[in-house]
């Protein structure tokens, strides 16, 4: 994955998450099974203390839901 610095200082408007950060992340998931529910719920809280977003457990089960049956965006540019 080859992301310019554009793309980093949109999702750190976005997010107040600056690029380690979010480096740091993107090899946690590479190295984890996002179809493992509790691997993902982990990662799912770990993102909402990074950016201090509360994530209900409504949310949360919608989110598991979306990545464990493949439903979620492939082009992740469109999404910021």
């Amino acid at each position: 994955m080859n992301f310019s610095d554009n793309f980093f200082n949109k999702v750190e408007k976005k997010t107040n998450v600056g690029k380690a950060k979010i480096l740091e992340l993107a090899q946690k998931l590479q190295q984890s099974d996002l179809k493992n529910e509790n691997t993902l719920r982990e990662i799912i809280q770990e993102l909402g203390q990074m950016t201090g977003k509360n994530v209900s457990k409504e949310k949360e089960d919608k989110i598991v839901s979306a990545v464990v049956n493949d439903k979620v965006p492939k082009d992740f540019n469109g999404l910021i």
